[in-house]
């Protein structure tokens, strides 16, 4: 008897997309000028960006980035492409002007978001969140790619390239030897060299490679999302199956009762500002503008989650549904815009009394954005269409950080601060201490020895960030002020 061989269990192979999102490429391949101009971003980053120090080199490193994924494909970017990128280079060269971490953290941060959107796009919000997670996903695929293209690179092509980078040795090591023969042999020489010469310091070698290999990897797969976009808004749920009409609006109008009866039975704690406070027991300051936050953040996500739940589940072919929807999630908005304008009148209560702090005012300006999403939520429900929202919402953020970077918080904060000293007497140094040097400036105006006790921890800072690529105006500015008037001895912290 014969036994039949074995067949060869077949595996289902899986995909880590949807079919119809990102489809398999097995066939582009990545042009010469992509690659190298991928090296060369990266070369840029490995030479002028360093991630501790807010500086132009982030700015530097985006432009290198955005030349290298833009600049090397014959199609033109269209305008919401070359929008977004303008935007995301603004927002690197804010940490050029000012010097707040935090700060510069959250332009990093959007500067990343807005320039996915530029590459993957994305008009929904699970296209965004998707476009910006992107990248992640791309490194087998890049390097399918990269490798596909190489191959195809022709002997004379690789021997070309092998004599730019030789040609480029070569007038390195020349102009090396001869300039400083040329420096060495007379001093006014010498100094014209130095001034004419960028400074690039290498230090920590193993790490600036490391950082250059990212940077061209992240690059590549830019420009690899560029030309083999993933469809990201397909991964947005379809509409919701709707149901009856009583289903839906019941619930919204006790819902809308629940708020109307709040805001009309709270009126006076809502607005009541320091009467409410002086004249209500165990009440202070901090906690009714604490309270008014916490608020703010709960009603905020439940009528963004009622909102997102009710336009999938609301009828709206007939005209009576329309105008339900239109009234009942407008009012909602409306009675949440009140909650809203409470929260930023406690706040600024709080502020008054008790001066300006980063978290204060990051408070404040986030309640008044979010004050904004829900205009954009009440015109989107009014007009029954939000295809829209989502890119409003991301612009309404880009362009609150920019005008927040135009305000220079820390240095209002600064000012603010030396205003209520030279009102009230009372300033709080320790916390002055943890500002940037933006608030250098503001700081700089207050007696002794208050001045040199807030300044004492910034004269150290201003140090940092000597070279050419990590030029920032504020710590500039700062180095000037301190040198001309020196920080002297702090015995004590003013409080």
């Amino acid at each position: 008897m014969t036994i039949a061989p074995a067949q060869p269990v077949r595996t289902r192979r899986t995909r880590s997309w949807p079919g119809g999102v990102w489809r398999r490429d097995r066939t582009s391949i990545a042009p010469r000028a992509i690659v190298l101009a991928a090296v060369g971003a990266g070369v840029v980053a490995a030479l002028t960006l360093h991630i501790t120090v807010v500086g132009m080199g982030y700015l530097l490193t985006g432009t290198a980035i955005a030349l290298a994924v833009f600049a090397t494909r014959t199609v033109r970017p269209t305008a919401a492409q070359a929008v977004a990128v303008v935007t995301a280079l603004a927002l690197l060269a804010v940490l050029s002007v000012r010097g707040a971490g935090w700060l510069a953290t959250v332009c990093v941060a959007l500067s990343w978001v807005v320039g996915s959107f530029a590459v993957v796009g994305g008009r929904t919000w699970t296209g965004l969140a998707a476009g910006s997670f992107a990248l992640w996903f791309t490194p087998l695929r890049v390097i399918r790619w990269t490798r596909r293209g190489a191959s195809r690179w022709s002997s004379a092509e690789r021997v070309s390239l092998l004599r730019v980078f030789g040609v480029a040795a070569v007038s390195a090591v020349l102009l090396l030897v001869f300039g400083s023969l040329f420096a060495s042999a007379d001093a006014k020489f010498a100094e014209l060299l130095e001034q004419a010469t960028p400074s690039v310091e290498v230090s920590n070698s193993v790490g600036r490679l490391v950082l250059g290999m990212l940077v061209c990897g992240g690059t590549l797969g830019a420009a690899y999302l560029l030309r083999r976009t993933p469809r990201v808004d397909a991964l947005a749920p379809g509409p919701g199956r709707p149901v009856a009409r009583w289903e839906w609006a019941f619930p919204l109008a006790l819902l809308n009762l629940l708020f109307l009866g709040f805001v009309a039975v709270q009126l006076r704690v809502l607005f009541g500002g320091d009467r409410h406070v002086l004249t209500t027991d165990d009440l202070t300051y901090a906690e009714y503008a604490r309270q008014g936050f916490w608020q703010l953040l709960a009603v905020t996500g439940l009528t963004l989650l009622v909102i997102a739940v009710a336009l999938r589940k609301a009828a709206r072919r007939e005209a009576i549904d329309r105008t339900l929807v239109r009234v009942l999630l407008g009012l909602l908005c409306v009675l949440t815009l009140v909650i809203v304008a409470s929260a930023v009148a406690r706040m600024s209560l709080y502020e008054s009394h008790y001066g300006y702090t980063q978290l204060r005012l990051l408070v404040l300006v986030t309640e008044v954005w979010l004050g904004l999403v829900f205009v954009l939520l009440l015109i989107a429900g009014l007009r029954l269409s939000g295809r829209w929202l989502p890119c409003a919402v991301l612009g309404s953020a880009v362009c609150g950080v920019l005008l927040l970077a135009v305000v220079d918080p820390d240095a209002y904060i600064a000012q603010k601060n030396v205003e209520r000293f030279e009102e009230t007497g009372r300033i709080d140094v320790s916390y002055l201490r943890s500002l940037s040097v933006d608030a250098v400036p503001a700081l700089d105006r207050l007696p002794e020895p208050e001045r040199s006790c807030a300044l004492y921890r910034l004269q150290h800072e201003v140090d940092e960030g000597a070279e050419w690529y990590e030029y920032n105006a504020a710590r500039n500015r700062a180095r000037d002020l301190l040198a001309a008037h020196p920080v002297g001895r702090c015995d004590r912290v003013a409080s």
